[in-house]
């Protein structure tokens, strides 16, 4: 198999230092990570051979710490998850509308895609504090109780919800729409590229952006591509 041929999620996860290159060339490598990588830089009108030219760069170049969380307990790596991209987004989305309402006022009689934008955002607000609530009550407690009781070989805890797969196939699909939600405002605002002469808020509202979708989408990748596939296979391990 070439690296052409790779789905963008294998790349991902056997090559940590290409999630920079991904998010560089705008390739999503979490919830659109399953296509291969020649049809997904053709989506993006990227050409391909620069994208393979840089991995390669970024395989050589000196290896960042990056954590490796393959190895590690899913009730380590759901610790992880909730302490650092779940409390950025409750940090962040709040701030991000307040800097949208504060662009808008001053711009948005001149820049017509503001207010579609803000509007996404408050989307994306209650859409994800409702996402973040399920995954920290009922998903990821299930899933640190399934592992300790497997460790320990004691009761498997009852689930509501029948087979773990029901709710990770919800969340997934909530993720799927954040990413939506996420490239409908990429796309509005050119790629988070602010008008000439903007002032210092309308940079930071963009700026915010951006490291939002950053951050998001590798919040996405360690529940899509390690913790869910885990969970479900840890689930089934015992049947």
């Amino acid at each position: 198999m070439t690296v052409t041929t790779q789905t963008v999620r294998e790349i991902a996860l056997e090559q940590p230092s290409s999630i920079r290159v991904f998010e560089h060339f705008g390739i999503d490598y979490c919830c659109g990570g399953r296509k291969p990588l020649d049809e997904a830089c053709a989506a993006g009108n990227v050409q391909v051979d620069a994208v393979i030219a840089a991995l390669e760069a970024a395989a050589k170049a000196p290896k960042e710490t990056v954590e490796d969380w393959t190895g590690k307990s899913l009730a380590s790596l759901s610790e992880h998850i909730v302490a650092t991209h779940h409390a950025y987004v409750k940090r962040e989305l709040p701030r991000l509308g307040e800097l949208a309402q504060k662009v808008v006022k001053r711009h948005g009689e001149t820049q017509a895609e503001l207010p579609v934008i803000q509007a996404k955002v408050a989307q994306l607000d209650e859409e994800l504090t409702q996402h973040l609530a399920k995954e920290e009550v009922v998903l990821f407690p299930y899933v640190a109780s399934l592992e300790q009781a497997i460790a320990e070989g004691s009761t498997r805890p009852h689930g509501c919800f029948g087979t773990v797969t029901n709710p990770i196939a919800m969340m997934t699909q909530e993720h799927e729409a954040a990413g939506v939600l996420l490239a409908e405002i990429r796309g509005l605002s050119r790629n988070f590229t602010t008008p000439e002469g903007a002032c210092p808020t309308y940079h930071a509202f963009y700026d915010g952006l951006r490291e939002f979708e950053r951050d998001l989408h590798q919040h996405i990748h360690l529940e899509n591509n390690i913790l869910f596939p885990r969970a479900i296979a840890l689930e089934a391990s015992g049947d």
